[in-house]
């Protein structure tokens, strides 16, 4: 295996062939993020439903490549109704609810096909996986 790792997702997939993220080191970069339900793969109509699937996704992928919420740098967003932000602040602070606490956060504009709402994006620095080969050793 190379430098980098690729990670999928269980019920999240890309029509072309790319990963949900990809690491190296304890650097983790994700692909878009969509609200599509995980379990049926179908495309909620309402922004709140999608929104927490967003963070549905955000969770799992970070569970997945071994990291947590703490470890996110920056997220990026994007909107159809970019004035519309309630759903995303309330999944928002939720995740990250201490307010001395939180990412960089950007925003922006976006036209959005299949019935998305909302995508992002994020960075995060994950533990060093040497480091956390080591430290389950002793």
């Amino acid at each position: 295996m190379g430098r980098r790792q690729s990670i999928d997702l269980p019920g999240f997939g890309h029509a072309n062939p790319i990963p949900a993220a990809a690491r190296i080191g304890n650097l983790l970069m994700s692909g878009v993020l969509t609200g599509r339900d995980p379990a049926t793969r179908e495309m909620p109509a309402s922004l709140d439903d999608q929104c927490a699937n967003v963070f549905r996704h955000v969770r799992a992928l970070l569970d997945t490549a071994g990291g947590s919420c703490d470890d996110v740098v920056r997220m990026t967003f994007w909107l159809a109704a970019y004035r519309d932000r309630d759903a995303l602040n309330r999944e928002w602070v939720a995740m990250f609810p201490d307010p001395r606490d939180r990412p960089a956060r950007q925003a922006m504009a976006a036209t959005l096909d299949g019935g998305c709402l909302i995508q992002c994006d994020l960075v995060a620095v994950l533990d060093d996986p040497a480091h956390r080969s080591a430290t389950k050793e002793t």
